[in-house]
């Protein structure tokens, strides 16, 4: 075996070891936490734009050669918290490599496939504030406790609880694609989640698992805690339902309803509160002008299971 083909042996054999170790990047996605690093001595970079398209041609480069990339946030916050526990200088290249390994390991992170950037980060932002969204909610409904009077576990009455309501109003809904938001007065900021619903192939919702685990467990902390909050959804129709006959009548509309929280359940708001709701900004209290092609209806009445006061 000569030489050259040994190192030729070698070198395939090392590309294709490269292509079955998976790499992590941390992105810092805006301008504030990006400024915030700056600070170190040994942060290269000194303009958000450049950083990110040289954050770009690298994820390119990996892709193209067949290596597995997993792209999650780095938190200049999270990064110094988590260099103090861990004795580390934050001002070291491998100090930044460490957390952004543990920040994959443990934070929000989306797969790379070739999209450009500026389509992934905000899928990347999204993924943080519901993995957020979970934790806070999750652990509001650790501190729930039991029932004074059955001793039952008031998290999981809740979540079940949570569960049917859900179901009671997608099928409540029916056809069409849905837009959920659910909102908890719980600290500041409210604890938000998102849910989008989509027909599936016969008569079968398309929901996203993560997005409903974290929908039902928001949804669980306001019912066990009997805070404030809500939800809103928002409807667009589907065309190809059989009373459009094939055909639409128009131009395409969306509907809007709400449900306040009440008594461990979800209330109905008449069409005059969904739309005081929906126009009203939020900061000033100021009316803001209706969106054109949007009805605001009543929400529809859900069925309380038999223990929603009982706990």
């Amino acid at each position: 075996m000569t030489s050259a083909f040994r190192h030729t042996s070698r070198s395939a054999a090392h590309r294709t070891l490269r292509r079955e170790v998976p790499s992590t990047a941390a992105v810092l996605v805006d301008e504030q936490d990006f400024t915030a690093m700056r600070r170190y001595r040994t942060f290269p970079f000194d303009d958000h734009g450049s950083y990110l398209q040289q954050m770009e041609t690298l994820l390119r480069t990996l892709a193209a050669q067949g290596v597995l990339t997993t792209l999650s946030l780095f938190d200049p916050a999270a990064f110094e918290q988590y260099c103090t526990e861990q004795d580390l200088d934050p001002d070291r290249p491998d100090s930044r490599t460490r957390y952004t390994a543990e920040a994959a390991r443990t934070g929000a992170r989306v797969t790379y496939e070739g999209e450009p950037l500026r389509q992934l980060l905000p899928l990347l932002v999204e993924e943080a504030d519901r993995q957020s969204a979970w934790n806070h909610a999750a652990a509001l409904l650790a501190r729930a406790g039991s029932c004074d009077d059955c001793g039952a576990d008031l998290a999981h009455a809740a979540f079940a609880r949570a569960t049917q309501a859900l179901q009671q109003l997608l099928t409540s809904l029916g056809g069409g694609t849905h837009h959920l938001v659910c909102s908890i007065a719980a600290g500041e900021p409210s604890l938000l989640a998102v849910l989008h619903v989509t027909d599936g192939a016969g008569d079968r919702l398309r929901l996203a698992e993560s997005e409903t685990l974290v929908f039902c467990t928001v949804l669980a902390a306001g019912l066990a805690l009997r805070t404030p909050g809500g939800i809103v959804s928002r409807t667009t129709a589907d065309l190809t339902d059989p009373a459009h006959h094939g055909a639409t009548t128009g131009p395409l509309r969306d509907t809007v309803r709400g449900w306040s929280l009440r008594d461990s359940w979800l209330r109905p708001l008449t069409g005059a509160e969904v739309f005081t709701a929906y126009c009203t900004d939020a900061d000033s209290g100021e009316p803001i002008p209706p969106e054109p092609g949007v009805d605001y209806a009543p929400g529809l009445p859900l069925e309380p299971p038999p223990d929603a006061h009982d706990h």
